[in-house]
């Protein structure tokens, strides 16, 4: 039976609206001016209240959530962070994994490419190889014990999963390699991140095949005026670059001066680790002991260790501390990671999977639907597939 969203202010890629409403099965079949709705018989109506109707949102950074991480290699693992992230609105996200032993690395790799298609939560459009071809004089909460030279070995076994590996081009061998990346498996996003390269250095590797920057300011060479550093280039050149709006990552002011540098090319991640969407108290995260404390994760060295954010906390983080308006950070979760992955996906239009978020002036999740099924409403999970 089809399905219809009514009374919903629609954000779209570029106006938002409260005359339409969004007709669907599994895919979004129609969308019509509500008047005409009375023309349509058999059909079950979604009556959303005035919230606010979004195409679902996008993680291309997420390395756990509920109590997983996509490091332990189980369906069971990938199974609860889909489920527990959607009740912050993520319908889609790239299985993030971090710097371990090679074996590690490929079994989880295997292990998403096996899962990618079981889970019934959020859907596992890929993975994002984290490391483990980084700078260990920058890699932040990464175990510098397990940093590998640049190698093809892990990359074309699993180039078809992979999606996005972030990578410091100024190690040994890194220009060499990012260029015989990007010619060899060109749907891979090469991102710079957990790296100590120089302004000219990040430049020449834009030139090479780098196309984006991971957690923008994070574990990479910062501005300063004789020295722009990885900043510096990520911030004047054309690459994407995505952003950890927690406030603990990223400075309030930060994140107004990357949204006016940026514009259309900034993303919002979570990075979160596996404490995401729990209690404080102790976890782990790459086989090291991580302690979350007022919504802070830390290493044993006072390391930050990813985040425990959440996805729709951070739209909420750049309403108040930016002048993004609405349909800009609603852009930065859906339409524009879906471009930068090149997936048909991101937006409200006709034909796309109906992968939809429903929410309210807070960015509290209301509903999340994927492929035409309800999966979260608050307060309940899973209704109806």
């Amino acid at each position: 039976m089809l399905k219809a969203i009514i009374n919903a202010r629609i954000i779209f890629e570029n106006k938002i609206t409260d005359d339409l409403v969004v007709i669907y099965d599994e895919n979004i079949s129609q969308i019509i001016i509500k008047d005409e709705l009375a023309g349509y018989d058999n059909i079950e109506t979604i009556d959303a209240g005035g919230a606010y109707l979004s195409a679902g949102f996008i993680d291309i950074h997420i390395h756990g959530s509920g109590g997983a991480d996509t490091m332990d290699a189980t369906f069971d693992a990938l199974q609860v962070i889909s489920n527990t992230i959607l009740s912050t609105g993520t319908t889609s996200f790239l299985a993030t994994t971090m710097t371990m032993s090679k074996d590690k690395i490929t079994d989880a790799l295997e292990n998403i490419s096996i899962s990618k298609n079981k889970v019934d939560g959020a859907k596992i459009i890929g993975a994002h190889m984290e490391g483990p071809y980084i700078n260990p004089a920058m890699c932040g909460a990464q175990d510098v014990n397990y940093i590998q030279d640049p190698s093809f070995d892990i990359v074309d076994e699993y180039s078809d999963i992979i999606k996005m590996i972030t990578l410091s081009p100024e190690v040994k061998g890194g220009y060499e390699f990012v260029k015989e990346l990007k010619e060899k498996y060109p749907h891979i996003v090469l991102s710079i991140g957990h790296s100590d390269a120089s302004y000219e250095e990040a430049i020449k590797s834009f030139d090479a095949g780098i196309s984006h920057a991971t957690h923008l300011g994070n574990t990479m060479s910062g501005f300063h005026h004789r020295a722009p550093g990885v900043l510096g280039a990520a911030l004047s050149s054309n690459i994407t670059c995505d952003v950890i709006a927690d406030l603990i990552h990223t400075h309030k002011a930060s994140l107004e001066i990357f949204w006016k540098m940026k514009k259309d090319k900034l993303i919002l991640i979570t990075d979160s680790m596996r404490a995401g969407c729990m209690k404080c108290g102790e976890y782990s995260l790459g086989g090291q002991k991580v302690t979350v404390k007022d919504g802070k994760a830390i290493l044993e060295n006072g390391q930050l260790a990813g985040s425990v954010l959440k996805l729709n906390e951070a739209l909420k983080n750049m309403t108040k501390n930016t002048d993004m308006d609405l349909i800009d950070i609603v852009n930065s979760v859906t339409v524009i990671p879906a471009k930068r992955l090149g997936i048909h996906a991101g937006r409200l239009e006709v034909g796309l999977s109906a992968d939809m978020v429903i929410f309210d002036e807070n960015f509290d999740i209301l509903m999340t639907i994927i492929d035409g099924k309800i999966k979260y409403t608050k307060g309940k999970q899973c209704l109806d597939g």
